[in-house]
């Protein structure tokens, strides 16, 4: 039985954002920060002797302690080779704590109940910036609800320490830049204006479709400055995508995600899409929700408000009992065809 759908054009919106959501000040990120060192205290569930990095650390170790001994008469499985890693956020001073993630790269079977030793963690300039110590925890590290756990990677809670600041002097700048998340020419030129009208005088302009760089006024202070500046709204543009994963057959996309005219069959479905100013719906159609109305023909549907999206086109596949296979395969020859121009991404 052939199944028809009919729908018509939304025109696109621009939504209201604070710059702060939209933006990062350059210079102004976290850093990561990496070291390797050894989590001991394990019941029997660590590195074996195949691990022959592990062993050499553990006699490194014990000879900085004054014992001597060679890697080959070490046959304890209770420590555990890790790579440490964490992100140093800005502005940290000395003595601040943070979360640290402590990850084995030998052949350990879990983590759990281990301590890890004092580990200098180095940024990319090889430099110390921070320690970190401190019991393992395991708990929370699945990657997804019904997943199996990952127990040869954990979470030291608290567990790092600033040693070494990273030096980011705002107070005695005059200009500082601002970074788009999403590079847009649009949003670019809206936060120019925003920002311009704000202080009704030219502070800011707009260097490229990322970038914007702003001028303190003399009566502020940069710190004043860029929080009244990320506090100001700008008319954003969002860049439209759909998600599509094709294991699951989950779809995500916008509300807002138009699609051009166009007429698509596959297999027992027929899709037309049109222009038209104003639509009036088959007599005896009947509402089946807020959007959707099912014509004479049960098998056609029609939208009440007369616009058309993805989101609206999957809801009616759904009605008209499409699988998750037929629909991503309709949405791919769209976009194949130009019906949709928004950026597809297939996970």
């Amino acid at each position: 039985m052939k199944k028809f759908i009919l729908f018509l054009l939304l025109i696109s919106t621009i939504y209201a954002a604070k710059i702060e959501d939209v933006s990062n000040v350059v210079g102004v990120r976290e850093n990561h920060i990496i070291g390797y060192s050894l989590v001991v205290g394990l019941k029997k569930t660590g590195d074996g002797t195949t691990s022959k990095f592990t062993l050499q650390s553990i006699a490194n170790m014990l000879k900085a302690m004054n014992i001597d001994m060679k890697p080959s008469d070490i046959k304890s499985k209770n420590v555990a080779a890790v790579v440490v890693t964490a992100n140093l956020n800005p502005f940290s001073k000395q003595g601040d704590k943070f979360n640290i993630t402590v990850s084995s790269i030998g052949d350990a079977k879990s983590l759990e109940g281990g301590t890890l030793l004092m580990t200098p963690l180095k940024g990319v300039d090889g430099r110390i910036y921070a320690l970190g110590q401190g019991a393992v925890s395991i708990g929370g590290r699945n990657s997804g609800a019904g997943s199996e756990s990952h127990p040869t990677a954990g979470i030291v809670y608290g567990g790092g320490f600033v040693e070494r600041e990273i030096d980011i002097d705002l107070y005695h700048q005059k200009f500082v830049t601002l970074s788009l998340k999403e590079a847009n020419i649009k949003n670019s030129v809206n936060i120019q204006k925003s920002i311009n009208n704000f202080y009704n005088t030219q502070v800011a302009v707009a260097m490229d479709p990322r970038t914007i760089k702003l001028k303190k006024p003399e009566n502020k202070t940069m710190i004043e400055f860029l929080a009244e500046v990320q506090n100001i709204e700008m008319d954003y543009q969002v860049k439209n995508k759909i998600i599509i994963n094709e294991r699951t057959g989950t779809v995500i996309a916008g509300v807002g995600i138009e699609i051009k005219p166009i007429v698509l069959t596959h297999g027992d479905i027929t899709i037309k899409i049109k222009e038209q100013v104003n639509m009036s719906l088959p007599d005896g159609s009947m509402m089946i929700d807020s959007d959707l109305v099912i014509g004479l023909n049960e098998n056609e549907l029609y939208t009440k408000t007369g616009t058309t999206t993805v989101a609206n086109l999957v809801r009616s596949l759904q009605k008209l009992g499409a699988s998750p296979k037929d629909i991503i395969s309709i949405l791919v020859a769209m976009k194949s065809a130009g019906s949709i121009s928004a950026e597809l991404k297939v996970i």
